[in-house]
């Protein structure tokens, strides 16, 4: 089976052809896509070769309370994942987008839906439940959903392989988009983002986790209405708002106040996790800003030294994911890896088409 994987972005399009063993074929990726036309699809199909692509897997934020595992599309799978755009407005529109976009140049393949919110589907009641009031859990699909699971999936697998027998893995998503993933034997069981890509870490312009009563005060009394609010938590604030740049780069290169807050983050909330899982065997960084940024790795390795996961600083700086960059003897494996939702959305389309 040749595979072509569609990841819709907010403002961009990957598009990768994938051979039987994984190797990627070919691929394009287009800056600035808005959602309209089927060329740069139609274009990679026919460099690949004519009959060449075999099916197609698209990712997809949001899956909701039902779709909580690959499925085939069609179109009542469309009208579920268009019912979901309110959940995740932005991301939601583009992967749309992208799945009208692929079965119109490739109308003749089947087109499979895999969901960033599915691998959270196992979190326990404890860890996805909000404690409010129960009229409105009743009401309204309001629960910890999670993101970043294709992500977090692959790297816990990929984890498992390189540092045999680990079983208890934290795995922190970092890059514009954060999260971190409790997983245990290959099962989410806590995450940082919430009901909303919003909660958790501090991030490149969203805030992560702020106090509720703040956001109510932001409108009831300093006179600001919910979309400004909405768009200053989503693109004004995180390292943005801290630092006045989005870029890890210039951030890591400033080591201040937004270097600081970030680390304390991330090591706050990884602590978390650690907790959920009632111990830890491997950390992972992986995302941008975890495969490039040793110095974020040793700075949060380093908040979190009491339990064990140090790294090997000449090794964590100048290692190439896939890595492992703690010393051979470290209670706790921490590995640098790339980020490779592609082969997780490939290994479910395969497992759901066989």
């Amino acid at each position: 089976m040749r595979l072509l994987v569609v990841n819709a972005g907010s403002s961009s399009l990957k598009l990768q052809v994938l051979g039987p063993d994984d190797t990627v074929v070919d691929e394009v990726h287009v800056e600035g896509w808005d959602g309209e036309g089927t060329g740069p699809l139609r274009d990679l199909a026919a460099e690949a070769g004519a009959g060449a692509v075999d099916a197609v897997g698209h990712r997809v934020v949001h899956g909701g309370r039902d779709l909580v595992a690959a499925r085939r599309v069609d179109d009542g799978v469309v009208e579920q994942i268009a019912a979901l755009t309110p959940l995740a407005p932005l991301h939601q529109e583009r992967s749309l987008a992208g799945i009208r976009a692929a079965r119109a140049a490739l109308p003749d393949v089947p087109h499979v839906a895999c969901f960033d919110t599915a691998y959270h589907a196992s979190l326990p009641e404890a860890a996805a439940t909000y404690a409010l009031p129960a009229v409105w859990r009743l009401r309204w699909p309001v629960r910890r959903y999670g993101f970043h699971g294709l992500s977090h999936a692959y790297a816990a697998r990929r984890a498992t392989a390189m540092v045999p027998g680990a079983e208890r893995i934290v795995t922190c998503h970092l890059g514009a988009g954060a999260s971190l993933c409790a997983s245990l034997a290959g099962r989410s069981v806590d995450t940082t983002m919430g009901f909303t890509p919003l909660e958790g870490l501090v991030m490149a312009t969203r805030s992560g986790t702020v106090d509720p009563g703040l956001v109510l005060w932001l409108v009831t009394d300093a006179g600001l209405t919910p979309e400004a609010v909405r768009d200053g938590l989503e693109h004004h604030s995180g390292l943005l708002g801290l630092s006045g740049t989005a870029d890890m780069r210039d951030v890591v290169a400033e080591k201040g106040l937004g270097f600081d807050v970030y680390v304390h983050s991330v090591a706050r909330h990884a602590a978390g996790m650690v907790a959920a899982l009632g111990g830890l065997d491997a950390l992972v960084f992986t995302g941008g800003v975890g495969e490039n940024a040793p110095a974020v790795r040793a700075a949060v390795a380093d908040r979190l030294a009491f339990l064990g996961a140090t790294v090997d600083p000449e090794v964590n700086d100048t290692a190439t994911p896939d890595a492992l960059v703690s010393p051979p003897d470290n209670p706790v494996a921490v590995l640098a890896l790339t980020a490779r939702e592609d082969l997780e959305i490939a290994r479910q389309l395969r497992d759901l088409l066989a």
